[in-house]
């Protein structure tokens, strides 16, 4: 009896554990050479420094070199979700290559446990020579498949990609499309414990792309982590849960994905900016740096034309633009898009509204102008929403973007199982009123 006690009390004490990190990054730093011949000569040097027993100063930079990383650490576990953000050139490609082997660093280590699958470029290990169907045996066996595993999955994989009628047909007559669909279905079929997706969800068209984040989705829920990698700042929030902000290839921030986002979104669009609950201002911009109209102000106003930083569910509201124009246009249009931050299955638009779809043209003469969008309620349940918003002139000349507003909505409704509300009333009418 003691020792089936003993037994018990092993196992729970197992389950509280955590387990351990499939990836462990400790102090990678990465360095590059902007001249190409001086670059082949370091390679040369290293390549022999090597041979005859390792590098030395590897934590120095030569003349030309620059860090591509500098001292970055991390710990991945199974199902989690993290996120790589920051401008082109911050080094999060470089250090997705260093994770999956393609590179090595020139200090610092990674250490892996379980089977990796990068998918970190269009097309990646495809022969464009060969045929659709003989390069997912190349590329999944490449990835650790047997040639019966890859048999049984050969069906799933094709009909993922949606290309059974160019399977036979050489890759290098594919679109870009195409051969990021059969990457990614060759990468999520392997069944990997770490999948590394850099970019490649940025290429297809808005349904294939829905059915990736489902199976991203189901993987994740499968214990199955990832990294990825994308410079839309939405498909980070709708499917990580951690983020890591690199610029200049060191380590700005990292933790948990709404306030990573938050930081790296502040630096790219909202510099000077003056952020408050459910409201962003903008500085004035001298004319010469204008394209014609500027965004000044993002706001709410109640139902008594107010400023409001409440915004309840099923209550009146205006969303209101502050423009400011440096000449008289006509034929101005105001675009507003709206997504839910967070939530794997919520990667599309929750709301679109396009001035122009419903003949809403405005003439704006040189000074502060407000655009409004009345809604009789607000049908957004509880939950924070990011905004892009755009002044256009007819639908095609953009005079101004505002890529991400962040606000916050409360509810006193019951919304239970519901992401839209409508306002309704309830009746019972008489025998006499009912059809037959």
């Amino acid at each position: 009896m003691l020792l089936e006690d003993e037994i018990q009390n092993q196992a729970r004490h197992q389950e509280t554990l955590p387990s351990p990190p499939v990836i462990t990054v400790d102090g990678v730093s990465k360095k590059f050479c902007r001249d190409l011949k001086r670059s082949l000569f370091y390679g040369i040097q290293d390549i022999a420094a090597d041979l005859i027993g390792g590098r030395q100063h590897s934590d120095r930079l030569r003349p030309r070199e620059f860090w591509a990383l500098q001292s970055i650490n991390f710990q991945l576990h199974r199902g989690q979700a993290l996120g790589l953000v920051g401008s082109n050139g911050a080094g999060k490609s470089t250090l997705l290559r260093i994770i999956s082997g393609l590179i090595k660093p020139d200090t610092g280590s990674v250490r892996i446990r379980g089977r990796i699958a990068p998918l970190i470029a269009l097309g990646a290990g495809f022969n464009p020579i060969l045929t659709g169907r003989e390069n997912i045996f190349a590329n999944m066996s490449i990835l650790g498949l047997t040639t019966q595993e890859i048999k049984e999955r050969f069906e799933d994989v094709v009909a993922f990609a949606e290309i059974e009628s160019a399977i036979d047909a050489p890759v290098q007559t594919y679109s870009s499309g195409m051969a990021a669909r059969l990457g990614f279905a060759c990468a999520v079929y392997t069944e990997p414990d770490i999948l590394l997706i850099d970019e490649v969800l940025a290429v297809g068209d808005a349904r294939f792309k829905a059915k990736c984040y489902r199976r991203l989705y189901e993987l994740r829920q499968r214990g199955v982590a990832f990294i990825l990698v994308n410079h839309n700042s939405q498909a980070i929030l709708n499917i990580c849960d951690t983020a890591m902000y690199l610029s200049g290839g060191a380590l700005i921030t990292q933790g948990e994905v709404n306030a990573v986002v938050d930081r790296y979104e502040a630096d790219l669009f909202l510099a000077g900016t003056q952020r408050s609950e459910n409201r962003l201002s903008f500085p004035a911009k001298p004319s010469q740096q204008s394209t014609g109209i500027d965004i000044r102000a993002l706001f709410f106003r109640d139902d008594r034309g107010e400023p409001t930083q409440t915004l309840l569910t099923g209550e009146p509201l205006s969303f209101c633009v502050t423009c400011e124009a440096h000449d008289t246009y006509d034929g101005v249009t105001l675009n507003f898009r709206v997504v839910k931050v967070g939530g794997e299955e919520r990667a599309g638009n929750m709301l679109s509204i396009r001035g122009e779809n419903d003949d809403a043209f405005f003439k704006l003469s040189p000074g502060l102008s407000e655009l409004q969008i009345r809604f009789p309620y607000l049908g957004l349940g509880h939950g924070t929403y990011a905004a892009q918003i755009r002044l256009r002139r007819e639908g095609i000349y953009t005079f101004d973007i505002v890529e991400s507003f962040r606000f916050t909505v409360a509810t006193e409704c019951d919304m239970k199982k519901c992401q839209f509300y409508q306002p309704r009333t309830w009746h019972l009418t008489s025998d006499t009123h009912v059809e037959p």
